[in-house]
């Protein structure tokens, strides 16, 4: 760990950031150029005082994981997260596998949009980033580990995944994740995390083993659906993805049509978020 490279970098991709690059409000003059620590670790999901210390070359080394973090909340690209790892004294994750790192581009649409559920997945269904829109509609997904942290892999080994889709659409819906998992695997090779899942699933799920034989390959989402949340009841919203070139990563945006009972259902599920995450600050 090179803890003088490291708190230099750190700083200097602190200060190139303006508040409006990670959607913050400009808030009273600053004193400082870029963005303050405080604000820095609050995207990093970690203490001030742990960030503060690597800024000043006196923290512990960061796990993996908070590598993860910081370079999602510095807007890293890959070259620079790449260094980020290094000087850190970790090895890199190389592409295919950088199943942490968010897209710079996504994050920058995610990052403007808070009045509509927003994700960032990874082709293997894996919740990267949520906004608070789609925390409330879909439950923190953070808390996933393992295999488990693929929307796939929970659909066919967790019966209380498939809660949020009505009865009447399970089959679609189990066709759709096992197509777009064979459009990761296609990409990835068998030797990747997605073969890995495919086994994995071939071995647990019966219903997946079958689906999995039909070779259908599709790497896109349904227009339309209706969810089922469990205190506003069905909404029924729009989906629109935006894919990353290489296709490993895609935005998805739900909306509902303005003026309708689903818009206002929407509406209130924000203001249970907000009312939430008020509750929990007390």
């Amino acid at each position: 760990m090179d803890r003088v490279a490291l708190a230099d970098f750190l700083r200097r991709r602190r200060e190139a950031l303006q508040p409006e690059d990670v959607a913050l409000p400009p808030g009273p003059r600053r004193r400082t150029p870029g963005l303050r620590r405080e604000e820095v670790a609050s995207l990093a999901l970690m203490s001030t005082d742990y960030y503060t210390r690597l800024e000043q070359r006196r923290g512990p080394q960061p796990s993996a994981q908070m590598l993860a973090s910081l370079a999602r909340a510095l807007r890293l690209t890959s070259d620079e997260r790449t260094y980020l790892y290094r000087i850190a004294g970790h090895h890199a994750p190389t592409t295919l596998s950088a199943h942490t790192h968010v897209a710079p581009a996504l994050l920058r649409v995610l990052d403007r949009l808070d009045d509509t559920p927003a994700m960032i997945l990874t082709d293997l269904g894996e919740t990267l980033v949520q906004n608070p829109m789609a925390i409330a509609l879909f439950g923190d997904a953070s808390r996933h580990t393992g295999f488990a942290r693929s929307a796939i892999y929970r659909w066919f080994t967790d019966p209380a995944e498939r809660s949020i889709y009505p009865e009447a659409d399970h089959d679609r819906q189990s066709r759709a994740q096992v197509a777009n998992l064979r459009a990761a695997h296609g990409l990835r090779g068998p030797g990747s995390r997605a073969g890995d899942l495919v086994r994995t699933l071939q071995k647990a799920n019966a219903e997946f083993a079958e689906l999995w034989d039909r070779h259908e390959v599709a790497q896109r989402f349904e227009d339309h659906k209706t969810l089922l949340h469990p205190e506003v009841g069905p909404i029924e919203l729009d989906c629109q993805a935006l894919f990353t070139e290489d296709q490993s990563q895609t935005l998805l945006v739900l909306t509902a049509t303005p003026r309708t009972e689903d818009y206002e259902k929407l509406s209130l599920l924000a203001a249970l978020g907000l009312n939430r995450f008020t509750e929990a600050e007390v």
